[in-house]
């Protein structure tokens, strides 16, 4: 029978202070982005958390479904003792349970995801989204990382790693291809419109700035947030008191895959004073999460968000919008509300399991529905959020 779990119970999100894969690096990143950590989700495929982990082979459509914890750790200890891979076997229960974000690491692939939450990883810099059909998209290019010198860019689609395919594979799976040893190499089979083709690349040491801020005319701060892995939730505000008086902010979330719930609470706490963030459930117990008193109010704010923005991210976007504190511009948000906890396995392995889904500070469920922004935009979102700052006040 398998011993006690050797994490605490409760969600990864909330775990490390306060965390939710996500995801790990989401929108999958050959990384990071899970929902609890999301992995709160951005979990990523090579990363959410960007190599974030992510669960790529998932309906963004549905709800999620429960895989049964004991029944998980059934199969893996029935496994282990005939001498097979207990995350093999968790993972096949896992994968008929309909828990579309649930997942099995061995233990190398966990640690090395905990350690993505610091903004570093090996891969090759790609982040992975996963459709309705099983096909791996890239989500998001690491600038000047090895997929990104290879010419690969955000829209291709990945249909191999080494001669494998990775079609309907669970991100977990994907996310074992793509990462290995610094140095080391690993092809690529990619598609583009009708083109196929192989890229050759080298593992490296890769490292992201999950914050990033520059100034636009007109008195407007931009505040790109990446991902949420640790210390981002202290970048933001930082960033929001480092503003010029009198100036609008633009808080970019596009493309931002999840990570620790912790930060993104942080994060929100810059422009809110104490209140709602998001509900959550937790096996049928409903919880909350807060933010910090002391945020700024009064500076005029726009939330730009599009299909990628996900989990932790989403919890932002929510909290801003629903309580008035922001004007959301952009594309209807990814969908991905669910709650994993990690529970270690006979063998070795960790299965994080969706356990509950968080709803907005007005009760709106994000998983399976994403969030649509007050004001819709494309590829001119930026444009149309220095006009709703414009028509704020700010600039003149």
């Amino acid at each position: 029978m398998p011993g006690r779990s050797a994490f605490p119970s409760r969600p990864r999100d909330l775990r490390r202070g306060a965390v939710l894969t996500l995801a790990l690096l989401g929108a999958l990143g050959t990384a990071a982005s899970t929902g609890c950590w999301e992995r709160g989700d951005e979990h990523q495929v090579e990363a959410v958390r960007a190599d974030v982990p992510q669960t790529a082979a998932a309906d963004a459509a549905g709800g999620a479904g429960t895989a049964d914890r004991e029944a998980v750790a059934r199969a893996a200890a029935e496994a282990v003792a005939e001498g097979k891979s207990g995350k093999k076997a968790a993972q096949e229960v896992v994968s008929r349970s309909g828990d579309r974000w649930g997942v099995v690491y061995d233990r190398g692939e966990f640690q090395a995801f905990e350690e993505e939450l610091d903004g570093r990883w090996t891969g090759v810099g790609l982040w992975m989204r996963g459709g309705r059909d099983g096909r791996i998209q890239v989500a998001r290019v690491q600038p000047d990382g090895p997929a990104a010198r290879a010419g690969i860019v955000a829209g291709d689609r990945l249909l191999a790693v080494d001669g494998r395919d990775v079609t309907g594979l669970a991100a977990a799976d994907v996310v074992a291809l793509l990462r290995g040893p610094a140095g080391t190499p690993v092809e690529l089979r990619l598609g583009r419109g009708e083109e196929v083709r192989t890229a050759a690349l080298r593992r490296e040491q890769l490292h992201t700035e999950s914050v990033t801020v520059r100034q636009l005319p007109g008195g407007i701060t931009l505040i790109k947030v990446a991902s949420f892995t640790r210390g981002s939730g202290e970048q933001v505000r930082r960033a929001v008191r480092g503003a010029p008086a009198g100036s609008g902010v633009v808080l970019d979330l596009r493309g931002n895959p999840g990570g620790l719930v912790a930060e993104a609470v942080t994060a929100a706490s810059a422009f809110l004073d104490g209140g709602l963030v998001a509900t959550y459930d937790v096996r049928g117990a409903e919880r909350a999460l807060y933010a910090e008193p002391g945020g700024d109010t009064a500076r005029p704010l726009v939330a730009l968000v599009d299909g990628g923005t996900m989990s932790a991210a989403e919890l932002v976007t929510g909290a801003l919008k629903d309580r008035g504190r922001a004007v959301t511009v952009g594309s209807r948000t990814f969908g991905k509300g669910s709650v994993q906890m990690p529970t270690e396995l006979p063998g070795g392995a960790v299965a994080e399991l969706t356990v509950g889904t968080y709803r907005t500070p007005a009760g709106h469920s994000v998983d399976g529905n994403g969030i649509t922004p007050d004001l819709a935009a494309g590829e001119r979102a930026e444009e149309r959020a220095r006009a709703v700052l414009g028509g704020l006040g700010v600039g003149r």
